[in-house]
């Protein structure tokens, strides 16, 4: 009877141990890169917009923008890892700073660009690199995906979200998202109201611009925290403002994008 009761006892904890590791990986950064999706799908131009349909197969942005995340379960994909984040000390800017061999988020985004450009390739190519394209212009104006290599871009900054073990980098990918409990839709159609004059300022310069811009917030996030510092509603309320102010830079940014290669 012991024997019997230690089995269902182990059986039921496993079954715990696998649904939170699977609650875990479903939830990392997914509505983020939603609201990024949803945002530029209001901005795209008609002919990008009906590629960009039949490329995706009738899928939207938002739909596509968790794809990035997805694939990392299959190791066929691990030589695209590097591409979800660039590390750059706080005194350095992307040109001068040592750059991964392996590639990082401006080269990532570059060769998606590319492909995406290049008559020869193929549909399923071009749709590959799309979906990886929407995923890292998210990725571009997260901070901590513009973060420190000796800390892994946060992850190593252990931290409390309301009493609960976390660490800097899901902080910033989904802590502070998921508290606020809006859906992404919800969130994309409350970005604030920007004149054409702004969306356009926001619209230029290029990929390696705005690395640097979102570098220099990143800066700052690291100055916001104290190791092992339990943060609660305080701080959503002094940066919760940065969080959709990025969300939908990198939104506007996205469309932009995507009209240029269309």
């Amino acid at each position: 009877m012991k024997s019997l009761a230690l089995y269902f006892i182990t059986a039921i904890l496993c079954v715990h141990t696998v649904n939170l590791n699977a609650s875990t990986v479903d939830d990392w950064g997914a509505t983020g890169h939603r609201v990024v999706g949803e945002i530029a799908q209001k901005y795209l131009k008609g002919k990008a917009k009906r590629e960009v349909k039949r490329l995706l197969k009738q899928h939207s942005l938002a739909f596509a923008s968790t794809y990035g995340d997805e694939i990392k379960s299959d190791k066929a994909y691990n030589k695209y890892y590097t591409w979800h984040y660039v590390n750059m000390p706080f005194d350095q800017s992307y040109e001068t700073s040592e750059k991964n061999p392996e590639g990082d988020l401006v080269t990532g985004i570059e060769t998606c660009k590319a492909v995406l450009l290049d008559k020869t390739a193929t549909d399923e190519d071009k749709a590959f690199h799309l979906k990886m394209l929407i995923h890292l212009m998210g990725d571009l104006h997260q901070p901590m995906h513009v973060g420190l290599a000796e800390d892994k871009g946060g992850n190593d900054v252990k931290l409390q979200w309301f009493y609960k073990d976390t660490n800097l980098h899901r902080v910033w990918d989904s802590d502070m998202i998921e508290e606020y409990n809006m859906g992404y839709d919800e969130l994309a159609d409350n970005a604030d109201a920007l004149t054409k004059k702004q969306i356009k300022a926001l619209q230029e310069g290029t990929i390696v611009d705005w690395v640097n811009e979102t570098h220099d917030i990143t800066k700052e996030v690291y100055a916001s925290v104290e190791p092992n510092e339990n943060l609660r509603y305080r701080y959503s309320y002094n940066h919760f403002k940065t969080v959709r102010s990025q969300l939908q830079i990198a939104g506007i940014r996205l469309a932009k994008v995507l009209n240029d290669i269309f």
